[in-house]
């Protein structure tokens, strides 16, 4: 992790994929500058909340004026010894306010710098504004998964298009141009789209449209409904738990168990489907969830139970595996928050104190970058730093 600490990764963006990114690379050790507008011009710049993207921890912050010239300057210097830079504006505002890539490249060729945006830099649609939803539909993913009563794409529970389409492949593509500088003495330009990202993820479907034409929709494959042993069933106490019981060895041990062998030979029987799945629905509306849990998840069954996010944070494995830490707020006194839970990432850091909403680190950034007390003050009267 030592030759992670010596990375200086200036991020540009406060929510979305690249907080996301800058939340990771945190995590692996990167010495992250959290770069916001000053508190007077921050109009359009949304705040987190104190809890999200860690709560800031194993970062810096600092405000500055991109709007000013003096500002603009203290980036381009913060970018001449920089490693990474991450910005998250719409394609062409970077260039407009001075600090684009080929500018700041120019000032520093070892310097990785990554856009992220939501349909990339260039296109047709590189213009358009958009949210996690417009990404997953886009990319194929909300056509595959399971409709409502109204036939409806459902609404996703999870963020998949910021946190893994967008800030996961922005983290991979700027550690692999780090590795790549190693040996080059050259930094990279990453143009991350998040679509791009979640076209990856959609890869099995995509790749199998191209390659033979056959199109995938929700109830047409195994892992999108099409088989009654690939699926999530309501139990007796209105909870649910998740079936994916895909090897035949798994399939006959659930059969055996649910005490219903007479689809043991039968798992991809198309005529059996119906009535397996009334049979599977029948048999787990017997008993309640955790019942199931204790009878089928440790006897090679591929079943697992749906949590609740209260579950999921005290749930006995995950505490175990040290998922979750403690943290301080100046005002809000004491709260856990996730662990870094990537693997690599130290499990347990040193505890996390969080900042106070108004606190910055901005003197301390601009001492480390070599400007004098005096240069320091004058930009704090200019109101160019906060």
């Amino acid at each position: 992790m030592s030759a992670m600490k010596d990375l200086i990764v200036l991020d540009l963006a406060s929510v979305g994929p690249a907080a996301r990114a800058s939340r990771i690379l945190a995590d692996f050790g990167m010495q992250v500058i959290k770069v916001a507008p000053v508190s007077g011009k921050s109009a359009k710049q949304v705040d987190p909340v104190f809890h999200a993207y860690g709560a800031g921890r194993g970062m810096r912050r600092m405000r500055v004026d991109l709007k000013a010239d003096k500002g603009r300057q203290l980036i381009r210097h913060l970018a001449s010894f920089a490693d990474v830079l991450i910005e998250s504006y719409r394609p062409g505002v970077a260039v407009r306010l001075g600090v684009g890539n080929e500018e700041l490249c120019a000032l520093n060729p070892r310097l990785v710098y990554c856009s992220t945006s939501g349909y990339g830099q260039d296109g047709p649609y590189a213009g358009w504004v958009g949210h996690d939803i417009n990404y997953q539909a886009l990319s194929g993913y909300l056509a595959c998964t399971a409709p409502d009563a109204d036939g409806v794409p459902a609404l996703p529970g999870a963020t998949i298009a910021d946190g893994a389409g967008g800030g996961m492949h922005a983290a991979l593509s700027i550690i692999a141009a780090l590795l790549e500088r190693a040996h080059t003495g050259r930094g990279k330009y990453l143009d991350v789209s998040v679509t791009d990202g979640m076209l990856n993820l959609m890869s099995l479907y995509v790749d199998q449209y191209l390659a033979t034409g056959e199109d995938t929709q929700p109830g047409s494959g195994v892992l999108t409904g099409k088989f009654a042993w690939y699926g999530v069933y309501p139990t007796r106490d209105r909870r649910f738990i998740s079936v994916g019981a895909i090897e035949a060895h798994f399939f006959r041990n659930l059969c055996s168990l649910l005490e219903l062998e007479q689809f043991a030979e039968r798992q991809y029987d198309a005529a059996a489907q119906d009535e397996m799945r009334a049979a599977f629905r029948a048999r787990f509306l017997a008993r309640d969830r955790d019942e199931w849990v204790a009878l089928l998840a440790g006897a090679d069954t591929c079943v697992a139970p749906v949590l609740s996010i209260p579950e999921v944070c005290v749930d006995p494995h995950l505490r175990a595996r040290g998922d979750f830490i403690s943290a301080g707020h100046p005002e809000r006194g004491e709260f856990e928050q996730l662990a870094p839970t990537l693997a690599g990432c130290a499990r347990i850091p040193p505890p996390h104190v969080v900042k106070a909403a108004a606190h910055t680190d901005t003197d301390e950034i601009l001492r480390d970058a070599a400007l004098s007390a005096a240069d320091i003050a004058a930009l704090h009267e200019e109101g160019c730093i906060e």
